[in-house]
């Protein structure tokens, strides 16, 4: 691993561990759906980093699963934030027009 590489990762590593943690904090103060499925899309997030960092020190073996020669632990954890994220947006939408 090259220097800028571990700079890169120890940027992510540091401000996603911020959001994670700003995320519990949010997730003990609320009990809103919406709210609950965005926190649950940083903490996800978050497992998607650590689980590339554990890739890279070689710690973790991605070509162990795989579906179509692809890795399935990389292709979940990659969209599994934005599944999140769009289902908190459909659910505010779906608050809004109900109303």
């Amino acid at each position: 691993m090259i220097p800028g590489d571990t700079a890169y990762l120890a940027s992510r590593l540091a401000t996603a561990a911020l959001a994670a943690f700003l995320a519990i904090v949010l997730w003990s103060r609320t009990r809103d759906l919406a709210w609950m499925l965005v926190v649950i899309g940083a903490i996800a997030s978050y497992a998607d980093i650590i689980f590339g960092l554990l890739s890279e020190l070689g710690l973790v073996d991605e070509s162990r699963y795989e579906i179509f020669g692809l890795p399935l632990g990389r292709m979940l954890l990659s969209n599994l934030p934005f599944l999140f994220l769009s289902s908190a947006l459909l659910v505010m939408i779906v608050r809004k027009r109900a109303r």
